[in-house]
């Protein structure tokens, strides 16, 4: 899997959001895009969906031109959207029903999703059943059921609490190392963004600022100096 977005801007009501854009994900690599609220990062990341269509540049996966959604880019939202009229498991099948799988492929296949997510006892709850960290695991089982080469993470951990964000990103992390899809991950948290990534591209004012490459061994020792450091470097550029 090869996504390469290219001199990408967008404006909305005469106002750009996204000025000349340009990066790579390759495969297997996990990549967040920091910055601070209405900087363009979800605008991006729809972009890049296939939700929206960029006013100049190009955005393509392994050379083919994105024109709208695909099963081949799985999105994880801000917040779970999940249907609340569908047990956890028939939210996990749809898309692999969607996609013409049986029924009862389809709940094979959302089974073994969500005991990856270690959710496998509560295929049988109702969403509104289930505690705010719970129902964004769900979300990522139903992304990641329908097989997807790249994962669109768009913010998905802000609403929790600290704790069950922790507890999130090192369950991310224990999914990403087993199952090794390309991550593309929206966040505004610094730390965040250095405990999960190989990459973060930090976004002012519609444009990437500055590309951080992270080369720490996971888990990641937030008391570590170097990791101090770039915390403070991205600070500075963010404020600056």
């Amino acid at each position: 899997m090869h996504l390469v977005v290219d001199q990408v801007e967008k404006s909305y009501e005469g106002k750009k959001v996204l000025r000349n854009i340009s990066f790579h994900v390759d495969s297997h690599e996990f990549i967040c895009i920091l910055g601070h609220s209405g900087c363009g990062k979800s605008t991006l990341l729809n972009l890049i969906a296939g939700f929206l269509q960029p006013d100049r540049g190009k955005i393509t996966v392994n050379g083919e031109s994105i024109k709208g959604p695909s099963k081949s880019r799985g999105v994880v939202f801000q917040e779970h959207a999940l249907f609340p009229w569908f047990k956890v498991i028939d939210n996990v099948a749809f898309g692999p029903e969607v996609q013409g799988r049986d029924k009862e492929e389809a709940r094979e296949i959302a089974r073994k999703y969500l005991k990856l997510v270690g959710l496998e006892e509560y295929a049988d709850h109702q969403p509104d059943q289930l505690s705010g960290g719970m129902k964004q695991r769900v979300g990522i089982a139903r992304a990641l059921a329908s097989d997807p080469d790249i994962l669109l993470m768009d913010e998905p951990f802000g609403a929790l609490d600290v704790l069950t964000r922790d507890l999130m990103q090192k369950e991310l992390l224990r999914i990403w190392l087993e199952l090794r899809p390309s991550v593309l991950f929206i966040t505004h948290s610094i730390n965040e963004a250095l405990s999960l990534a190989d990459r973060i591209l930090v976004m002012k004012h519609g444009e990437v600022a500055e590309v951080f490459e992270i080369d720490m061994e996971r888990p990641r020792d937030k008391h570590r100096a170097d990791f101090a450091d770039l915390v403070s470097r991205i600070e500075k550029l963010l404020t600056d």
